[in-house]
Parts: structure tokens; C-alpha cells; sequence
């Protein structure tokens, strides 16, 4: 007898096994990477969606805390075809409920077909059908997570300085950053100053920095006003970059729209082609929205299967961001010269150039 269900908004209840015990709802959303489930269940970018796992068996090399990109669960549930009981357990603890032995490739296809929907769950021994639809219908689309960067991003300023420093410091808008994005620009010597998602230009301008940098993070990228006036504020005075939520943030602020996916990229073999060089590079990826409209940027980078906006630069702005993760944890390593892309930006600056 089942002890968990998952209630879709196309109408359907799917039966499950309880994991890790708990009612919740979220955007139900899929993966296709088939390692790095410890990343990407602390991926801040998933903050309020379920998370199904393609891939049929989640958990088989355990659970390490290093490989964490933050401190917690972000997902407000996990759905697999097979979960260890370590990742299991892990779950539990950290009271976020998760399912198994269900039909993951049917969940997947619907997705797919019908798009990113309200899912609801409930699990546990008191578990009931009704449990799981009462919470779908309660579930919020993403983009009424009107402050959703409260969620992921600190609450307060802090530094991260590189052991061996080049004398660049990047003024990082926490909008849900990765753990890996920090440790790759601190790795190439930058001192990284991490600041709250609704910081203010004051805010910017008291770390005095040499590049501006907007990271990844969940939700609608138009409910990031804060970090938008920021952008508008230092564009054009400050080199700016940004990865994922950062590139949308970016666009919006400088005259460029977003738009939601029907389903997003989430995983870790999107191919991306460079515009200017014609190659192409497997990459990772975890949205649900794009740019529609790229203001005055120019698109160097593309989707080799949608078109879909993957790179933008402009030259006479100084900026460059990516819709994907450069750092790619999990996922190939493809395109981490980016980072180095970042740091000649801040190096090349007149304002660093005359210090």
C-alpha cells in the first residue's frame, strides 16, 4: 500500500513510496544530470520547486558535505525513481519530504509535454490522496514569489579574500549564488565581497569595487528590482557580469526582457555554440526563464536546441554574462574560462588600470 502521493495540476494523483516524511508543494520541475545530485539539491535555484531526478538512481556514492553549493536542502521536495537510504536520511533531516518508486520517466514526459505545473506532495504513514491535492492547489506560481531572494541570499555582508590576491575585488550580488561560483573567482585571486540581494548602489559603492557581478537564483528575474537598480546604477561606470538569473537581471535593467520556459534547461548537456568562434560546448544548466529581448547587448552565444539566449556582451558597457553555470558542479568543465573572461574585465578597467 502506497504511503505517498504527488498530485499534478493536470488533475492526476500518482502513488509513491515515502522517504522522507512531510506535506509540501512547489513548480514541479526535472533534471537529465545523472551525477551531482548533492549539488544540485543544495542549488539555490530551486528554491520553492520539486525536483524529480531523470536519472533512476539517486544516492549511489553517498553524501559528502563538501560537494554542498549551500548550506542547506533548496527544493521544497525530491521525487526519484530510487532513492539510498543515505540520501534518504539526509533528506529526512533536514525535514524536506521526499518519494520514490514512481514512474519518474511519466513525470519527465509530462513536463515536458504540459510544462512546469504545481505539484503537490504528501508522504508519510497518515499520507492521503487529499493531503497531496490540497497542497497543489495552494501552490503559487513562480513568478508571485515576489521576494523570493530572501530565501537564498545572505543576510548580511560578508568577504570571501583569495589566498594569493591580484588585487581585484567583485562586488557579488547574492540573488541565490552557487557555493562554486565564490571559490571559482576567489581560486583566481579575486577577493569576493557577497552582498544581499536587495543591497542598495550605497551598498555597492562603500566596497569600492573593480567589476560588478550578479549570480544565479531562483524565480521571476523581473521580481529582482533591487538588483536591477543596482545595475542601472554602475552600467557603463563599472564592468558588469552575470550567470543564469544574473544575465536576466542584467538585460532587464539595461532595456532587455525575460520571458518563462515552458519547462526551462536543467541539467548537465546543453550544447552551446559561440557565435563568433562556431564552437560548441556542452554546458550546465538550471532556469525556467530567458531573455526575450537583449536591449542593447549583443547575443554572442546560443542554444544549439532552442536559439535560446546562452551569452551576452557588449563592449562599449564592459559587460558579459552567461545563461548558464561556468562552474558547472555537477557537469563538464567546458567553460570555466569565463571566469578568467570576468577578472581581464576588472583588470582592464580605467579605474584599476590608474590605481
Amino acid at each position: 500500500m502506497s504511503d505517498a502521493y504527488i498530485a499534478l495540476a493536470d488533475g492526476r494523483v500518482l502513488e509513491a513510496r515515502a522517504r522522507a516524511p512531510g506535506r509540501t508543494r512547489g513548480e514541479l520541475v526535472f533534471t537529465t544530470a545523472y551525477t551531482g545530485y548533492e549539488e544540485s539539491l543544495t542549488d539555490p535555484s530551486y528554491a520553492e520547486q520539486v525536483l524529480t531526478f531523470s536519472y533512476p538512481l539517486i544516492g549511489n556514492y553517498g553524501v559528502r558535505t563538501e560537494r554542498f553549493e549551500s548550506e542547506s536542502v533548496q527544493p521544497r521536495a525530491a521525487i526519484a525513481r530510487e532513492l539510498t537510504d543515505d540520501v534518504a536520511d539526509w533528506l529526512a533531516e533536514e525535514g524536506v519530504p521526499a518519494v520514490d518508486h514512481v514512474d519518474t520517466r511519466e513525470i519527465v514526459t509530462t513536463v515536458r509535454e504540459e510544462g512546469a505545473m504545481a505539484c503537490g506532495i504528501a508522504a508519510g504513514p497518515d499520507a492521503t490522496p487529499e493531503d497531496a491535492v490540497d497542497e497543489m492547489e495552494a501552490c503559487k506560481p513562480m513568478s508571485d514569489h515576489v521576494d523570493i531572494g530572501a530565501q537564498v541570499s545572505v543576510a548580511e555582508p560578508t568577504v570571501h579574500e583569495s589566498a594569493d590576491g591580484v588585487g581585484v575585488d567583485v562586488a557579488l550580488l547574492d540573488c541565490g549564488a552557487k557555493g562554486s561560483i565564490i571559490s571559482s573567482l576567489t581560486d583566481r585571486g579575486a577577493d569576493v565581497h557577497v552582498l544581499p540581494y536587495d543591497a542598495t548602489p550605497e551598498d555597492v559603492a562603500a566596497v569600492d569595487p573593480d567589476v560588478l557581478f550578479v549570480s544565479n537564483g531562483p524565480g521571476d528575474p523581473e521580481n529582482f528590482v533591487a538588483a536591477q537598480d543596482v545595475v542601472d546604477e554602475f552600467a557603463g561606470e563599472l564592468p558588469l557580469a552575470g550567470i543564469c538569473l544574473g544575465q536576466q537581471v542584467i538585460t532587464s535593467a539595461l532595456g532587455g526582457s525575460t520571458e518563462k520556459m515552458a519547462f526551462g534547461h536543467r541539467g548537465v548537456n546543453q550544447p552551446v555554440k559561440d557565435l563568433r568562434t562556431d564552437k560548441v560546448v556542452m554546458t550546465t544548466q538550471n532556469h525556467g526563464y530567458t531573455v526575450a529581448d537583449t536591449g542593447p547587448l549583443e547575443v554572442t552565444q546560443v542554444n544549439v536546441n532552442d536559439d535560446t539566449v546562452e551569452g551576452l556582451d557588449s563592449e562599449e558597457l564592459d559587460v558579459i554574462t552567461r545563461q548558464y553555470h561556468p562552474e558547472a558542479n555537477p557537469g563538464p568543465h567546458d567553460s570555466l574560462g569565463f571566469f578568467d573572461e570576468v577578472l581581464d574585465l576588472a583588470t582592464s578597467s580605467r579605474r584599476v588600470a590608474a590605481d
